[in-house]
């Protein structure tokens, strides 16, 4: 078989072992099903192999389909971004990178900087999918995914965008009208703002144990981080937040930071960006350095809060300061 023939049978393959279709991979390209068939049977028998199980009901990759799609998608991926390197030769960064985020984080730190990447590289395109789900780079097709906190063992290249902690904060109007808590077993008398536990176990109950904190203490759960922030605001309750959520609303004095004596301090985690591939393509590296240098080392949610100074918590103890809250794991 012609290498030529052989790289476009490849390509083919690729769109249907992801698809799962003749007949959907047809209509993408214009062409008829029997044509996509016969590419497929041609590159089976240059290899000798069957690479599909087909029935009238499914198309299902055999375990040499399973092999050669996990290499093939990285050797054409290899050869797009040979090809955007080598029309890219005086850094004029072009094409769509597709990046998938939490949609806080998407909309805070990440939405905000796309205008002055496009001025530095007017040629690039971003499509970003804010979604709370996670996300596959290889099965869902995207270049790279941010993620927040500590992520399991993968098979992913992983490169550390910024740290994060959580915060026990609440605003200076709900600790002037219901007191500041030094205890957890205090928790009890205050309202707390939490994650939904639906969709994740991030949240306030996985710092305490059973008996520690009521059920009625939660008076406001929400798998999104944005709508926790603006219950943090709005005086509803006292709430754990990661730092580039609510970090610069403590800088400004809109929300007061806590701590809790008897609760231990947990350990700083990561924020990421994920990839499937060894070598970032042009057009990634471009995105992730920017991001990185508008982020800051430390991150501008952690200098924001650095600038203000200890004081007493409000409506409690003058001689009990404020001391750095705790760290928890995303």
């Amino acid at each position: 078989m012609e290498t030529e023939k052989f790289s476009e049978h490849m390509s083919v393959f690729v769109q249907v072992a992801q698809a799962r279709s003749f007949s959907a991979v047809a209509r993408g390209m214009g062409m008829a099903a029997s044509s996509v068939s016969r590419q497929i049977d041609a590159l089976e028998a240059e290899l000798g192999i069957c690479l599909f199980t087909r029935s009238t009901r499914a198309l299902v990759l055999t375990d040499a389909g399973e092999l050669l799609f996990e290499r093939a998608v990285k050797i054409l991926q290899d050869m797009a971004d040979a090809r955007d390197e080598l029309i890219s030769m005086e850094r004029n960064v072009t094409g769509v990178l597709r990046v998938s985020c939490l949609p806080a984080f998407g909309r805070r730190h990440v939405v905000p900087h796309l205008s002055s990447l496009f001025e530095q590289y007017p040629k690039l395109c971003v499509e970003l999918e804010l979604t709370e789900r996670i996300v596959d780079p290889v099965v869902d097709r995207v270049d790279a995914v941010l993620r927040v906190g500590q992520q399991p063992d993968s098979s992913l290249i992983s490169q550390t965008i910024a740290s994060q902690r959580y915060v026990i904060c609440a605003s200076p109007d709900y600790l002037l009208r219901h007191g500041t808590p030094a205890t957890v077993q205090e928790l009890n008398h205050h309202r707390l703002i939490d994650r939904g536990h639906r969709t994740s176990m991030r949240g306030w109950r996985e710092l305490f144990s059973k008996d520690q904190v009521c059920e009625q203490a939660f008076a406001f759960q929400c798998n999104d981080c944005d709508s926790r922030r603006q219950a943090v605001l709005q005086g509803l309750g006292i709430g754990l937040v990661p730092d580039w959520s609510i970090g610069e609303d403590i800088g400004a004095g809109r929300v007061v930071e806590l701590q809790l004596d008897d609760l231990i301090p947990q350990p700083e985690t990561g924020i990421y960006l994920l990839r499937a591939l060894p070598r970032a393509s042009l057009k990634l590296r471009a995105f992730s350095d920017h991001l990185i240098r508008h982020i800051g080392s430390p991150p501008i949610w952690q200098q924001a809060m650095a600038r203000i100074r200890p004081h007493p918590p409000l409506g409690s103890d003058p001689a009990r300061g404020l001391t750095p809250s705790i760290h928890a794991e995303a």
